[in-house]
């Protein structure tokens, strides 16, 4: 029986994101760009070490090995210019990693090459860069250093916030302005109208088609939404997803409890969260994405 149709999820990631570049980028700091250069150069042929996105990008591009279509493609964008850039794609190489265009732009900024590339996603440690790709329409997230290991598992799991991530910032707006009595007013009154949708939402809903593509119950992919909405807020969350008919595998209502340790509880490879103070926590027990969008990072 033929699969059905995948629209494919295209991520671009920076190098930084992908690899530790840490020492090398010291070189450039406090040396400058030629020792840079060189020190890139004399080190072409040793692979650098896994950074803080390359589980996540290794088991998205596991899904290719498990369907007859590839749903997930993973374009490189990077500061480094293609001559320094030859030590990453080395290391691509040596790990076996399906990735095979890229954007080399020598210290420029690579974030107009992400339309280009019709990505979904984008992923850097550079927290400009992703605030570029979000006013371009692109859901994107800084990549924050973790000292955390890779989740073990084999499946692949993806968390996500609510408001200002998957959903716009609507509700998040009235509580910043009004507090909480007036945000829950406004869901439970508001209940029935569907949230408009986040830099996320079009992530979200490939990672569902990707999940169709498997037999039921058998896609070696999982979702979870941590918020911390709880009831009465949760119900208007619920009847948005459902509008949207796009469903989530895990959905945590924390009522403001530290999304850190049911994070950790659900093993995400990856979270993404509007908040700083929610992303710090998060960033000690898991990888974790900084989305800087919305009334939280005006």
């Amino acid at each position: 029986m033929s699969q059905p149709s995948i629209d494919q999820l295209v991520i671009a990631i920076s190098s930084r994101a992908l690899f530790d570049l840490a020492e090398s980028h010291r070189v450039y700091e406090e040396e400058g760009l030629d020792a840079y250069q060189k020190y890139q150069i004399a080190r072409e042929e040793e692979p650098l070490q896994p950074g803080d996105a390359f589980s996540l990008v290794k088991k998205l591009l596991h899904l290719n090995d498990l369907l007859e279509q590839s749903p997930v493609e993973v374009i490189l964008l990077s500061r480094n210019s293609a001559d320094t850039g030859l030590r990453v794609f080395n290391s691509i190489a040596h790990y076996g990693l399906d990735i095979s265009r890229a954007a080399f732009c020598s210290g420029d900024s690579p974030y107009r090459y992400i339309s280009a590339f019709n990505s979904h996603l984008f992923l850097s440690t550079n927290g400009a860069d992703v605030r570029q790709a979000l006013e371009l329409g692109v859901a994107a997230a800084t990549i924050l250093p973790s000292n955390t290991s890779a989740a073990q598992q084999d499946l692949l799991k993806i968390a996500f916030d609510g408001d200002a991530v998957l959903f716009s910032d609507e509700s998040e707006q009235i509580y910043k302005h009004g507090g909480l009595q007036a945000f829950t007013d406004n869901e439970l009154e508001a209940v029935d109208r569907p949230l408009s949708g986040g830099p996320f939402k079009p992530v979200l809903a490939a990672l569902q088609q990707i999940q169709m593509a498997f037999p039921v119950g058998e896609a070696p992919l999982r979702t979870c939404l941590v918020t911390a909405r709880s009831a009465p807020a949760h119900e208007r969350v619920i009847k948005t997803l459902r509008a949207w008919n796009i469903r989530i595998d895990e959905s945590l209502f924390l009522g403001g409890l530290d999304k850190g340790e049911f994070l950790q509880a659900f093993d995400a490879d990856i979270f993404f969260d509007d908040q700083e103070a929610h992303c710090d926590s998060a960033r000690n027990h898991v990888a974790t994405g900084h989305v800087p969008h919305g009334v939280s990072n005006l």
